[in-house]
């Protein structure tokens, strides 16, 4: 069973801020559309959109990036 929060847009939104604010990593958007698939994909979402944002588990892959993207 997937578990899932809730997340109202707000002016200006987009899945990639989204996803970096929820998990701190702007490409990790195509999970919050696939969890969406009623919401148009727009550049810019409308204010007041009901998303639902998946729980993922967020591994820890700093020792897997290059130095200069520590």
């Amino acid at each position: 069973m997937n578990q899932y929060i809730e997340y109202i847009t707000k002016e200006g939104d987009r899945w990639d801020l989204i996803a970096y604010d929820l998990y701190g990593d702007a490409t990790m958007y195509e999970p919050i559309i696939v969890a969406n698939p009623d919401v148009p994909i727009y550049p810019v979402l409308p204010s007041g959109i009901k998303l639902k944002i998946p729980v993922i588990e967020i591994k820890d892959t700093i020792e897997e990036l290059p130095p200069w993207k520590r």
